[in-house]
């Protein structure tokens, strides 16, 4: 099983990419991975280390600065689009870890790739935490800013599958992000997409708040890329917001310092529950013909570790076929 790696996207590559490609490998041994980049780089970073990695060389990358559907058409020779490259030409490689410019990533997958047959759009798809000790998905969250009712369906749909082989839970919670939970609230987009959801086959439970949104009691909550990134970045900010707001709080008094002497331990597992970019992989773009997972630029080893191994774990679980079975499930119901 082989999984394509894009080793000059992100922040930190390429020698996070690198190592955390190299730990997947020790860690799956029946895992190959094909790291595309600069070689002799790459080479000079796995001194040695290069079993069962094969290495395409890639003079080129594609930065932040540069437009995505342009990057893709004339920059042949870059990291991203050599792994893009591979990934539709070889049919023993299942999927592609990418955490280069979004932009760049999405066009890749729309232009080389393609999309599921009857899928309107593809998705991302991030994980976050619950206060139930239970994790939440959010599609779309950015990758589509405007949006029609039935790619708000076509993303519930997804969602639904995707959440389903993550935790192994039959029937999803699926929400629609609107600003308030009666079902006649919400904007013309969200009035349209509500009785799709209604009679399409998922666990529908209704209109949710943003407040619920980590609450335990979604598993997915549907919006269009707009609202949708809006809320992560928010919630994401927030988070950030209250740790701060903690530590700057316990170093300024005696007794709180004190007091965190004895409770270093549950704020450390309380930073590793919320440290979202570590404690996940990246976030999969649902609907294309071939895995793709988009990493945040700023992920380390243990992300980009991770997000081949939900690639192994999506491919086995055959996630394709299951979003093909709802689509076909979905045309049979109209």
């Amino acid at each position: 099983m082989k999984v394509v790696v894009d080793a000059f996207g992100g922040d930190n590559a390429p020698i996070e990419i690198v190592e955390g490609a190299v730990n997947a490998i020790k860690a799956n041994k029946d895992l190959e991975v094909i790291l595309c980049g600069k070689e002799e780089v790459i080479k000079n970073i796995l001194r040695g280390r290069e079993e069962r990695i094969e290495i395409v060389n890639a003079d080129d990358v594609i930065s932040n600065e540069d437009a995505p559907t342009e990057a893709i058409r004339h920059k042949p020779n870059s990291s991203l689009v050599v792994a893009y490259d591979i990934l539709k030409n070889r049919e023993d490689v299942i999927g592609l870890v990418s955490a280069g410019a979004t932009g760049a990533v999405l066009a890749g997958a729309i232009m080389k790739i393609g999309r599921i047959k009857g899928i309107s759009r593809p998705a991302l798809a991030p994980i976050l935490p619950t206060k139930k000790d239970t994790n939440v998905i959010i599609i779309d969250s950015g990758a589509n800013i405007d949006c029609k009712p039935i790619n708000l369906l076509h993303f519930a749909l997804m969602g639904s599958a995707y959440y389903s082989i993550l935790y192994n839970v039959k029937e999803p919670r699926v929400a629609l992000l609107n600003n308030g939970a009666e079902d006649e609230k919400g904007n013309e987009l969200a009035k349209e997409t509500f009785p799709l959801l209604k009679n399409a086959p998922i666990n529908f439970i209704g209109n949710k708040e943003g407040g619920d949104f980590m609450s335990g009691d979604v598993d997915v909550m549907v919006a269009d890329g707009f609202a949708g990134n809006a809320l992560l970045k928010g919630t994401e900010g927030a988070v950030k917001a209250v740790i701060s707001i903690l530590k700057r709080s316990i170093k300024s008094h005696f007794w709180s310092k004190v007091g965190y002497l004895f409770m270093g331990k549950t704020f450390k597992e309380i930073k590793e529950r919320v440290d979202v970019q570590r404690k996940h992989a990246g976030s999969p773009l649902l609907g294309c013909k071939k895995l793709v997972v988009k990493n945040h630029g700023s992920c380390d080893r243990v992300n980009i570790q991770a997000s081949i191994e939900q690639s192994i774990k999506l491919h086995n679980n055959n996630l394709n076929q299951r979003i093909e079975e709802a689509i076909a499930s979905l045309s049979e119901k109209i």
